[in-house]
Parts: structure tokens; C-alpha cells; sequence
């Protein structure tokens, strides 16, 4: 799927659709918080929310005092929802329009943090093209946080196919520059009570 049909895809589905209409809704991204926290990661450090659309980690970020939030979406309505939501808390907020895919990185981070955007990435070109914005934008040293499904989890989600990932496979497509430095599992709830299998893992990069 190329950007643009990604991206008319996707404002399809925040046009049409609540926070709490989607499979992917948390009220509260408990697991994000605890890894952006095992990070080490401080008040002051640049955090960047890969796919984060109407995600509510912003809200909790902001809530907790973190000055240096941005958020990449490549849907201007999820943008939308997740500003309007904030309030004044979202001029704060670097809010990034954009496939992640295709974005040119201006700034680096200290923390990456994606959940599920990257399993939605089925050709090798554009996972090869997210690892290149990753290791261009994360700064050496710090930490990258992806949560995908998991070996057992669902084989599509909002009517597209996804590939699902272990700690293992994700850090192969990473390469050597990231090491493994924890996963985790999760069982995600959705609105209607269904299950669906995440795994989450955080990455160190050594660089190139």
C-alpha cells in the first residue's frame, strides 16, 4: 500500500469513527508508560509517538509533566481528535503530519515510541524505509519502543492484513544496531471485549 492510499485509508477511519469505535482504543496505555519510564527517560527528554493518532499517551505524558512530546500521524483527523482532546494542554505538543514511511526527520529523540503502526508494514520496502527514519531520527544511545501483534495475535485489523512479531523477528528486521533490552506481552482488551495479543519491546541503539 503506497502513502497516499495509506493516508486515505486512515482519515477514512477517524472521519467515520470514535475513539472508543476502534480495536486499537486504550483508556489508559499502562504498558507504554512503564517502558517510556524504564527508558530513564526525563521531564526534559524528546519523546516521539510513532502512529500515535488519538492515542491518549500524550494526554498522560502531558499530565506528567513531560515537555518535549511530539506525536507523528499520517491521519490529519486523528491529529484532530487527539488536539481537540488536550485542549490548551496541546500547544505543548510537536504534532507531525506524515507518513512515517516517507517523513524526512529534522529533530533527534531520546525515546521512539510506536504502538502498532509498524505491523501494519507488509512490504520489505517500507519496513526498510521506517528502520531508516528510526535510526536517523533516534539519537545514539537512547531507546525505541515497538508494540506490534504478537505470534498469536490477529492476522488483520481494520480491514488491512498486518504482520505479527516476536521480540526476536522485530530485532532482526531492526538490525545489529539494536539490542534487545526487554519485551513484554499483552493481552489488549478491546472496546467489545475481544482479545487481541500485543508484544512489546525495547531496543537500545548502539548507532551504526
Amino acid at each position: 500500500m503506497n502513502t497516499s492510499d495509506r493516508q486515505a485509508h486512515w482519515e477514512h477511519v477517524y472521519a467515520t469513527k470514535s475513539e472508543g469505535e476502534v480495536s486499537w482504543f486504550q483508556d489508559n496505555p499502562t504498558i507504554s508508560l512503564q517502558l517510556i519510564a524504564a527508558t530513564g527517560a526525563g521531564l526534559g527528554s524528546a519523546i516521539i509517538d510513532v502512529g500515535g493518532g488519538a492515542s491518549r499517551l500524550v494526554d498522560a505524558l502531558v499530565a506528567g509533566g513531560h515537555q518535549a512530546v511530539t506525536v507523528l500521524d499520517l491521519s490529519d483527523a486523528a491529529l484532530a481528535t487527539a488536539k481537540a482532546r488536550l485542549g490548551s494542554g496541546a500547544q505543548t505538543v510537536t504534532w507531525i503530519a506524515a507518513d512515517v514511511t516517507t517523513w524526512n526527520p529534522t529533530e533527534q529523540y531520546d525515546v521512539w515510541h510506536d504502538r502498532a503502526a509498524f505491523h501494519f508494514l507488509t512490504d520489505r520496502g517500507d519496513r526498510d524505509a521506517y528502520v531508516a527514519r528510526l535510526t536517523k531520527a533516534l539519537r545514539w544511545g537512547e531507546q525505541a519502543i515497538i508494540g506490534t501483534f504478537s505470534l498469536q495475535g490477529p492476522e488483520r485489523c481494520s480491514g488491512l492484513s498486518v504482520v505479527r512479531y516476536d521480540a526476536r523477528s522485530l530485532g532482526e528486521i531492526l538490525g545489529p544496531a539494536f539490542q534487545l533490552l526487554e519485551t513484554r506481552d499483552e493481552e489488549h482488551r478491546t472496546p467489545w471485549g475481544s482479545s487481541q495479543h500485543f508484544q512489546f519491546s525495547r531496543f537500545g541503539f548502539a548507532g551504526c
